[in-house]
């Protein structure tokens, strides 16, 4: 009797543990294991899982592994569909965030730093009115020139069609008189070789360390900068217990760290070996940089303008936290 006793409280509470486990359902726009992006998301699943003695677990799904677009992922983890999330493709849903990006507003780390530590408050806001959690995030490399042809200043961007992510992209190719195209990453390699474009904006550690083959010039100017959001289900985070909310927030924020300093030292070793295979590679000339400021400034008033007060506030805080 005693050991039917013991054998049924044994039983009881292997499901009461088992009750108290929790996995979450992750998710990141990239399709590719090996980036610094999905390593980062791997670690955080991986300590948080040891932090909590496996109460909380993650189990992270690549891109295009789930029926989930990359500009949906933001409302897929505000319903519901997923509860954790890299994304890099979040300004559909929170368009306030792309202050951030506007071309030639932020130029270097320091500022973004600054930039990004005014703005945190409203992309919070932002994100909880879609549903999600802002928990951190991490930043890609400067987005810089890739073209087809010789380049060698902005001027020679004249005539050319350039692929481009954001419309604030697309108007800073404008004011050199190229022809800003729009397209997803998976159309690039075909698109480059028959000529639709002729150049890219993007990252010798992003979008150049896969078509580098089509991409003989490089001009290493500074346009914007990319970010990805780390997120979760405003309703799942408020629900698991204090100390694993407080684990995951600090987890999510030094993997942050971690991934963009990441993708900084890949950006070097991609450059080295893009020019090794013969890249031409061209330093950004300082004359080129106070032009192109001096063009895209009045920009990026009338791009807050015409979203609205919110906009015209937040660029305020920006512009006040870099100096300009």
């Amino acid at each position: 009797m005693l050991k039917k006793t013991i054998s049924a409280a044994a039983i009881l509470l292997a499901a009461t543990s088992l009750g108290q486990a929790r996995e979450l359902t992750g998710y990141t726009y990239s399709a590719v294991s090996t980036t610094a992006a999905v390593k980062g998301m791997t670690r955080i699943s991986e300590r948080i899982a040891e932090e909590t003695g496996g109460d909380l677990t993650i189990k992270v799904h690549l891109g295009k592994t789930l029926q989930i677009a990359s500009s949906d992922i933001t409302q897929a983890v505000g319903d519901g569909i997923v509860d954790f999330a890299a994304d890099y493709f979040f300004s559909g849903n929170v368009p306030i965030a792309r202050v951030l990006n506007l071309p030639m507003l932020i130029e270097n780390d320091d500022e973004w730093n600054k930039a990004y530590a005014a703005m945190e408050p409203i992309l919070e806001e932002s994100f909880a009115q879609q549903g999600v959690k802002l928990l951190g995030g991490y930043r890609y490399p400067q987005q810089i020139i890739f073209a087809t042809f010789e380049i060698n200043s902005l001027a020679d961007l004249s005539g050319h069609k350039i692929r481009v992510t954001s419309p604030e992209q697309g108007k800073f190719i404008e004011e050199f008189d190229g022809a800003p195209i729009t397209l997803s990453g998976s159309e690039v390699p075909t698109s480059l070789e028959r000529g639709v474009i002729e150049g890219v904006l993007t990252a010798s550690a992003g979008g150049a360390k896969k078509w580098h083959e089509f991409l003989p010039y490089n001009y290493r100017f500074p346009v914007n900068y990319g970010n990805s959001m780390i997120i979760a289900n405003s309703d799942i985070f408020a629900d698991l217990e204090e100390d694993q909310q407080k684990a995951l927030a600090a987890i999510v924020k030094e993997e942050g760290k971690k991934i963009t300093a990441e993708f900084l030292q890949d950006e070097e070793k991609q450059k080295a070996s893009q020019q090794e295979a013969g890249m031409t590679i061209v330093p950004a000339k300082d004359s080129d940089a106070a032009m192109a400021r001096e063009k895209l400034a009045p920009f990026w008033a009338e791009w807050a303008e015409q979203n609205g007060p919110d906009y015209v506030e937040a660029l305020k805080l920006v512009r006040e936290a870099i100096g300009k």
